[in-house]
């Protein structure tokens, strides 16, 4: 499903890596209100259990895998059933509000306001944990073009590379 251009404004080379000390609370709001507007304007449901697992997602810049996502919503012993969580998150994939990072078997929140089909490069801290998520129009338009010229239709257009992050460099 493409993003609705006036709702996701084409992506220019630059990365979104949260800092240390960065405004969480107005990151997490803000990306509530979003995917509210998001839903809203494709008529879509942003019903409690989806919200609660974006809110999970939300809750820090680390993937989580859906039995993780199952422990921290778990509300006095009663822990959501694993479809539950599996149905939320195909939603929130689909209206490009979070993504699998495949080499976790995990998914993290989408902060980043980007066209659904364009590559994302995901840049994972492989001491903090932390993904940060790389746009780049010259990358996107690369790997399409290389695709055509192939023939090929991307399904999954991810590309994760594993590092170290400035903040944990600079520690």
């Amino acid at each position: 499903m493409k993003v609705n251009r006036k709702l996701a404004p084409k992506a220019h080379s630059h990365a979104v890596f949260p800092t240390p000390g960065h405004d969480h609370d107005r990151c997490a709001s803000d990306a509530i209100a979003h995917a509210e507007t998001i839903c809203v304007a494709r008529k879509e449901r942003l019903t409690t259990p989806r919200r609660r697992v974006l809110e999970a997602l939300l809750a820090s810049h680390a993937p989580l895998g859906a039995y993780e996502l199952i422990d921290k919503l778990a509300v006095r012993g009663a822990r959501p059933a694993p479809i539950t969580i599996y149905r939320a998150l195909d939603f929130l994939r689909e209206q490009g509000l979070a993504h699998r990072i495949e080499s976790r078997n995990a998914f993290i929140a989408c902060v980043h306001n980007h066209d659904s089909g364009d590559p994302v490069v995901f840049l994972i801290c492989e001491k903090c944990g932390a993904v940060g998520e790389a746009a780049s129009a010259a990358v996107a338009d690369t790997i399409k073009t290389a695709s055509r010229a192939a023939g090929f239709t991307p399904k999954t257009p991810v590309i994760e590379i594993s590092g170290t992050c400035a903040h944990c460099k600079a520690a």
